[in-house]
């Protein structure tokens, strides 16, 4: 019986992979790899398919465009095993942070919006145009009660930012400043999940991803791993009067780095929405009790004082 002689390894494991977690190859149903879970037309609200849904391109365009074409099988299967479970689909903001006519971070969040769209997502686009500088006289300004009842529909969000003098827009950090940091002591965007991605105009950078995801930890939402950075951003994207619609996102590495996150940010939000008051649930914002107590007893039962709230 013929044997196979591995070759020594000159350098050593230099990438450590005998540390590394053996895995399976994850089964997936062939019928789900370019399926479509978008809202047909006709099942979804005008209203905010208008002025929300404006990434949303001709039926002919999107029955062949770039993102038709993505193998997506297992993220599509469990998204259609989440929807059809809980009877809702996964609500996503998407925020981007220029007011430029042809604006790149505003063409990489509709890019980003038609995969989410694909996998079966309710997805809703922010416009930032008119929203006032934060300050403390327009708090019921109508773009920013728009706003902040975005963030509060949304199991998650996906933030997607422009990189100026080597950071995020003032027009994407007023955004951020209009939701509210905190109700009470809980933050409204706690538990959520987060999505990262930003376009540049020179060499790549991750600034503007990096203090991103520094603003999500301190709104207690959870950043996937990844992330997206694209530079040149101007070279990075098709003519407005291009195939499949124009102003589309071009072939190659940056990408394929954007289906990762979008495919990765879909995958942790859906796991982690079924623990969303799990994930909430803190020592310090819960009311203090002592041992032996009957208000320890309510809470450890359910019930204040006394009384099942679920039975009534």
């Amino acid at each position: 019986m013929a044997t196979t002689t591995v070759p020594p390894m000159t350098n050593g494991d230099l990438n450590n992979t005998s540390s590394m977690r053996a895995t399976k190859k994850l089964a997936t149903d062939k019928a789900y790899s370019f399926l479509s879970l978008a809202i047909p037309a006709d099942n979804d609200d005008p209203v905010i398919r208008k002025s929300h849904r404006p990434f949303i391109l001709d039926d002919e365009v999107t029955a062949s465009d770039w993102v038709s074409r993505l193998e997506l099988a297992k993220v599509t299967e469990t998204s259609h095993g989440a929807i059809l479970q809980s009877g809702t689909r996964l609500r996503v903001l998407v925020i981007y942070g220029s007011l430029r006519t042809r604006s790149y971070s505003k063409l990489l969040a509709y890019e980003i919006s038609r995969i989410l769209w694909r996998l079966g997502c309710d997805v809703r686009v922010y416009d930032p145009t008119g929203l006032p500088m934060k300050d403390d006289a327009n708090h019921d300004h109508p773009k920013v009660q728009e706003l902040r009842d975005l963030s509060r529909w949304s199991d998650g969000h996906f933030w997607v930012s422009p990189e100026q003098h080597g950071n995020l827009t003032g027009v994407f950090k007023t955004q951020i400043d209009w939701i509210p940091l905190s109700t009470g002591s809980v933050r409204p965007t706690q538990g959520r999940t987060l999505g990262l991605a930003m376009v540049s105009g020179g060499s790549q950078s991750f600034n503007t991803v990096n203090s991103l995801r520094i603003l999500g930890r301190w709104m207690r939402m959870f950043a996937i791993p990844n992330q997206s950075s694209i530079p040149m951003a101007y070279k990075q994207f098709t003519a407005e009067d291009a195939a499949e619609g124009g102003s589309r996102l071009m072939e190659g590495g940056n990408r394929d780095r954007v289906v990762d996150c979008v495919e990765e940010f879909v995958k942790y939000s859906l796991v982690m929405r079924e623990h969303f008051e799990l994930f909430g649930d803190r020592y310090s914002e819960r009311p203090r009790v002592e041992p032996g107590t009957d208000e320890e007893v309510d809470r450890l039962t359910g019930k204040v004082n006394g009384v099942d709230l679920g039975s009534i």
